[in-house]
Order: C-alpha cells, then sequence, then structure tokens
C-alpha cells in the first residue's frame, strides 16, 4: 500500500533520488490485488475494506476490532487430493510401524501401511481421529513442532512436485497482507491441529502463532530436573470445525471477526457467526473451478465439499469467488 503522504521523489534503478516530473502528476496507487482479476469479488471485497476504514464513514470500525479469520485448508493452501495434515500423518503412521508391530492387524493403521485408500476412507471420522492421537500425541509440544518442520522440509505435493508450503494461494496471500495494511488482525481458524499450523504460518502466511486457531488436543504440564514442558495427550479437546469453528474464535479471539474467508461446507458456521452479527461484515467462500491449474470440486467431494454454501451464499450475502474467473493465477512463482 503506498502511503497518503505523496513524496515528490522517483527511485530510478541505481538507487539514486530524483525530483518527480514538475507537471504535479501522481503515479496511480499500486494494485494491493494484482493477482485477481478486476471482477466482482475483487471489488466487493475492496469496496468492504474502504468503507469500514474510513474515518468518518457510517460503517468505521475501529483498528481493535478488525478481525479477519480464514480457514486454511482450501482457503489458503490446496487441500486436494488429500487434507495436508492427513498426508503427513499417513508418513507418520509409516514412521512409526516398526515400534507399533499391531498396526499390521489393526485398522485404520493397517489400510494405512497396505495403501488400502478405499478401507482408509471409510473409516471416516472415527479412523481419522485414531491416526491423528497415535501420530500427533505423546511427545511435547516443541518435538512435534520438530517433526511438523522436517517433514516439510523434504514432503512434495504429488501433483505440483513441490514443498507444499509453495502450494499457497498467491491471491489469498495478498489479501493477508491487504487486510493488515489497513489495519486488520488477521487469524487462521482451521479444522487442522493448531500444533501442525503453528510452527511455518508466521512465515507463510505473516500470522503469529498466537494467531493459530485450530483443532486441540488436551495438554498437560511438566517439570523435572529444572526442564518443563507442555505435552500433548491423546484427548481431543476441540473439534474446530463445523459449528467448533465458532467456539475456537470465542475461546482464542474474544470478538466476532468482522471478516470471514472459507471455502467449503465446514467453514459455513464461522462465515455465519461472522456475517450474522451487528453491523458491515463480510463473508467470501472460495469456488475451486480451476481443474486445469488447481482442482475443481464442490457438492460431491470427500475433501472440501461445498453444497450449502453455495445454496446459501447469495441470500446471506456472501461473495464467492471462482478460481477460474476471478483470480489471474493460483500459486506464486516455484522457487
Amino acid at each position: 500500500m503506498q502511503s497518503a503522504i505523496f513524496v515528490p521523489l522517483l527511485l530510478v534503478a541505481g538507487g539514486t533520488l530524483l525530483p518527480a516530473p514538475s507537471g504535479g502528476a501522481r503515479a496511480a496507487p499500486a494494485d494491493p490485488l494484482p493477482s485477481w482479476n478486476d471482477t466482482a469479488p475483487k471489488k466487493a471485497l475492496t469496496a468492504f475494506v474502504a468503507k469500514v476504514t474510513k474515518d468518518g464513514s457510517p460503517d468505521f470500525v475501529p483498528p481493535a476490532e478488525r478481525v479477519a479469520v480464514f480457514d486454511n485448508d482450501g482457503t489458503l493452501w490446496c487441500e486436494q487430493p488429500i487434507y495436508v495434515q492427513f498426508a503427513f500423518a499417513i508418513d507418520r503412521v509409516k514412521a512409526l510401524a516398526d515400534k507399533h508391530p499391531e498396526w499390521k492387524d489393526q485398522q485404520p493403521f493397517k489400510a494405512v501401511l497396505e495403501g488400502d485408500h478405499k478401507t482408509l476412507a471409510a473409516s471416516g471420522e472415527k479412523g481419522l481421529a485414531a491416526i491423528l492421537i497415535a501420530t500427533h500425541t505423546g511427545m511435547t509440544i516443541e518435538e512435534f513442532e520438530t517433526t511438523v518442520t522436517d517433514w516439510l522440509a523434504t514432503a512434495r505435493h504429488p501433483k505440483y512436485e513441490r514443498p507444499y508450503t509453495e502450494c499457497v494461494y498467491q491471491p489469498m496471500l495478498e489479501v493477508l497482507a491487504y487486510l493488515r495494511a489497513n489495519g486488520f488482525k488477521t487469524f487462521i481458524v482451521s479444522g487442522g491441529t493448531v500444533d501442525s499450523m503453528r510452527p511455518w504460518a508466521e512465515k507463510v502466511y505473516g500470522v503469529p502463532p498466537e494467531q493459530v486457531v485450530g483443532t486441540t488436543f488436551k495438554t498437560k504440564y511438566t517439570a523435572k530436573d529444572g526442564k518443563s514442558a507442555v505435552v500433548i495427550e491423546p484427548n481431543i479437546d476441540l473439534i474446530d470445525d463445523h459449528a467448533g469453528k465458532p467456539v475456537g474464535i470465542a475461546r482464542a479471539i474474544g470478538r466476532r471477526p468482522l471478516m470471514a474467508f472459507g471455502n467449503s461446507d465446514g467453514d459455513f458456521e464461522m462465515l455465519e457467526y461472522t456475517t450474522t452479527a451487528k453491523g458491515s461484515r463480510f463473508g467470501l467462500l472460495v469456488h475451486h473451478t480451476d481443474a486445469a491449474r488447481e482442482f475443481a470440486y464442490d457438492r460431491k467431494s470427500p475433501v472440501g465439499k461445498l453444497d450449502r454454501g453455495l445454496d446459501e451464499a447469495a441470500k446471506r450475502g456472501w461473495v464467492v469467488t471462482s478460481i477460474k474467473d476471478d483470480w489471474k493465477t493460483v500459486f506464486p512463482t516455484k522457487k
């Protein structure tokens, strides 16, 4: 964002500052969302930000109340063909299998080890919970963070063959930066576990650990021989999905958001909680419509299903962004 104060100087390539032309013409302000097409979603987003940040506007919102919440999977980074955290958990099952010989005959671990995706999918939320508990608990938060960081350093997306942290959406990175430049505090509110996101969210999204809200396990404090730690216990405390998202927001943030961004029916209650509050509010759904550059999916997808949200977005005043139609690019330039 350019400063509102015009500095009549031009910086040339060699680093020399020169006076601006005497005609008094100003350079056009830089587009804060260059990866977005100039279609209705971009216009609605920037118009909303303008009206709630303009002093004297009837819709003006003080900076302290400018809270924006973002789902992670499918909203900030790619969630297909499987959730990234699930890919991590599967690799962890394989890495730990030698210490758990019983898994060879115990579902859903048997399905993981045999690559039986059909049986694994059929295990549902109960099977996923069992895998998460087995691979995400029983260690200190620091130990788990190291495990996540090490995995992300070598794991690659099966389609794009690049690190998962480079499969983030460039248009949404721009939205995060744009909102922060306009006095918003940005939070991640995800169904993924909070401990799996905090190690990298600040580097990738500019969102610090204390602004990451997610599924949580129960924890306990331990201290021995002058060393202290918090240990992740094998009991889920909150599933931060669907109706759990408003609960997570109320617990961790303490304010109703001004803006909410999601992509699936798992985000429905978060957008509803945001946009039914008093005053001007904004909700946006990312609709995955681009099979060529990313993936195309919605109503029937087992990952990131968007059905009810499509049906009710218009009457609730939510913006639906088509990746195919509204984004100039999807991912950042490959490093």
